[in-house]
């Protein structure tokens, strides 16, 4: 069974699932100006055609992850993750590793990812525009910090809650290059 809740944020609702025990996926529900129809029909698409919505004392996972959410929307880094459950090919899970390890307010470009994963892998190079894939086909947003990835020269690329969210995000961490 999916269980879904939502989350009222200062930058728009939040859709969070789980399995019941661990936190599977978190998007911005709602699309702004700059974020397409399609992005928001592919998380819808991740819903299956049975589920049940819950408030967020249903389900301890939920609760958990609504106090990190009011944690870090109040400006201050979460000292706890809740317990995530991702799964996705093991370049992906590669990917998702690393932006976990983005510290709040820091941020990192797709080519630094990619030179960590080709360092990883023991190889010469790795494509950014892979990195980029993995990046966007993140499925715990916020939890897993894909908003912190930004292209060359620190222009904002590339968010599937629209880069308005991401230039919102990073300003609330008062972000910085690392």
């Amino acid at each position: 069974m999916v269980y879904t809740c939502r989350y009222d944020s200062p930058l728009g609702q939040i859709m969070l699932l789980s399995n019941g025990t661990e936190l599977t996926g978190l998007w911005f529900e709602k699309s702004n100006q700059e974020q397409s129809l399609d992005r928001i029909e592919k998380h819808r698409e991740k819903l299956p055609e049975e589920y049940e919505d819950y408030h967020e004392e249903a389900l301890l996972i939920f609760g958990q992850t609504c106090n990190w959410l009011d944690v870090y929307f109040s400006g201050k880094a979460p000292d706890f993750t809740p317990p995530l459950y991702i799964e996705g090919t093991e370049f992906r899970e590669a990917v998702w590793e690393i932006l976990l390890e983005i510290p709040f307010g820091k941020t990192m470009t797709y080519g630094e990812i990619a030179s960590r994963i080709a360092r990883q892998r023991g190889i010469s190079k790795m494509s950014a525009q892979a990195v980029g894939g993995a990046v966007g086909s993140n499925p715990i947003s916020l939890i897993i910090p894909c908003h912190r990835v930004i292209g060359t020269n620190g222009r904002l690329v590339g968010y599937g809650g629209g880069l308005e969210r991401k230039a919102e995000l990073l300003k609330l961490e008062k972000a910085r290059k690392l």
